[in-house]
């Protein structure tokens, strides 16, 4: 099946201008806190740099749930997904004049934040629109493998280009890499329009509780956002590890980031693997609590050999994790609900990487980066343990 979604023209060229366009935010990702870090030496602005980004999730993400399920997808992610694109333009120019300073790449993040969180839900409706029922799980699984396979081709090509042309290239190369994802949504004009709801006004109010009233659903929504407050700080405060505790350069830190893509990869390999023989939701909670223990060995890391496979287990963990509870999620929506389903989840990743990357640089100011990290494996197993028990107690639960 996962052959054949990729032998569909719309589906392969869909799938592979997304590589293309996450293969640009990657590197974008690996340049962006390294330059926040060189020009102001600050772990808490490279922390408040990823909070800008994400933090807009928790005012919008609901918003932009319901734009997905009242308006044209399509052309929700033209308008946005264009703002975004002139965010690592707009650091091309300034850098090359010299003007570039923290602040201004910090409120930057939070404009493409702003879009983002109005845009990824009907991102993330699409997939769902565009393949049938039974395709669903190993389409959002094939999505998954491409995102992964950006991040280890992204961070491997920016430590490239960074070392021998400078940073100003990877984000040049994420405003281009915006071109062809824009081609391959258009090409997408039929499946692209929501079915559902067309007369509903987008004003209506939002109301929380019609998704969050089956508790299975409140459950997977609650686990993501512990894997991201919890774990999420592992990627981007590993420059602090890299830079300042190993000593190395932006190569190994391009290097690093490799190896949490190579981890994301294998975890969809896995989902494919067992597709139909495992509850997504159950595979979902017993990453995430062994996700919350490798956080805690992170930091006992001495050497970048020594990281690089505690990167793989931290990217093949999280991808489980979070794409089992997609699937999980999304095999309960409908059409009509789907973007705001999706926003949710939006929601508990974006808004909950936001408030840990904050709460982890402020808490890196008090104590180390190895007290802070256990501190953090230790409470994400605690929580997830007790998700785990609720959710066994209520599998038999009927979805939303």
């Amino acid at each position: 099946m996962p052959e054949s979604l990729l032998r569909t023209r719309r589906y392969a060229a869909f799938w592979a201008a997304s590589l293309l366009s996450n293969i640009g935010t990657w590197m974008q990702s690996v340049a962006e806190p390294w330059l926040v870090l060189t020009l102001s030496g600050s772990s808490f602005l490279l922390g408040l740099d990823a909070f800008a980004t994400n933090a807009p999730f928790w005012i919008l993400a609901l918003v932009g749930g319901v734009l997905a399920d009242r308006k044209d997808r399509r052309r929700i992610i033209y308008f946005f997904y264009g703002v975004q694109m002139l965010c690592p333009l707009f650091i091309v120019l300034l850098g090359a004049a010299g003007w570039i300073t923290a602040g201004i790449v910090i409120a930057l993040s939070l404009i493409a934040g702003i879009t983002d969180a109005l845009s990824s839900p009907a991102f993330a409706a699409l997939i769902p629109s565009i393949v049938s029922e039974p395709e669903l799980k190993p389409a959002l699984a094939l999505n998954s493998i491409q995102f992964n396979l950006s991040r280890v081709l992204g961070p491997a090509i920016a430590g490239l280009v960074m070392m021998n042309y400078g940073y100003l290239w990877c984000f040049g190369a994420n405003t281009v890499s915006y071109i062809p994802f824009f081609l391959s949504v258009y090409w997408l004009n039929p499946p692209a329009q929501p079915a559902a709801a067309p007369h509903a006004d987008v004003h209506e109010p939002i109301n929380p509780r019609a998704i969050l009233r089956n508790r299975q659903t409140a459950l997977a929504l609650l686990s993501v956002f512990t894997t991201a407050f919890f774990c999420g700080p592992v990627v981007t405060f590993s420059p602090v590890i890299v830079k300042d505790i190993l000593h190395a350069g932006a190569g190994e830190f391009g290097g690093i980031l490799t190896a949490f893509g190579i981890g994301g990869i294998l975890g969809p390999l896995l989902i494919l693997g067992t597709l139909n023989r495992i509850d997504a939701m159950r595979m979902s909670l017993a990453a995430a609590l062994l996700y919350g223990a490798v956080m805690a060995v992170v930091p006992e890391a001495h050497t970048v050999w020594q990281l690089a496979p505690l990167l793989v287990a931290s990217g093949f963990l999280l991808t489980v994790a979070n794409t089992s509870a997609n699937t999980h999620l999304q095999s309960s929506a409908t059409n009509r609900n789907r973007g705001q389903i999706a926003s949710f989840y939006m929601l508990a990743m974006r808004g909950g990487m936001s408030l840990g990357n904050l709460a982890t640089g402020a808490l890196l100011g008090l104590a180390t980066i190895k007290t802070v990290f256990i501190a953090n494996g230790l409470c994400a197993i605690a929580l997830q343990s007790a998700i785990l028990l609720r959710t066994a107690r209520r599998s038999t639960e009927k979805p939303i």
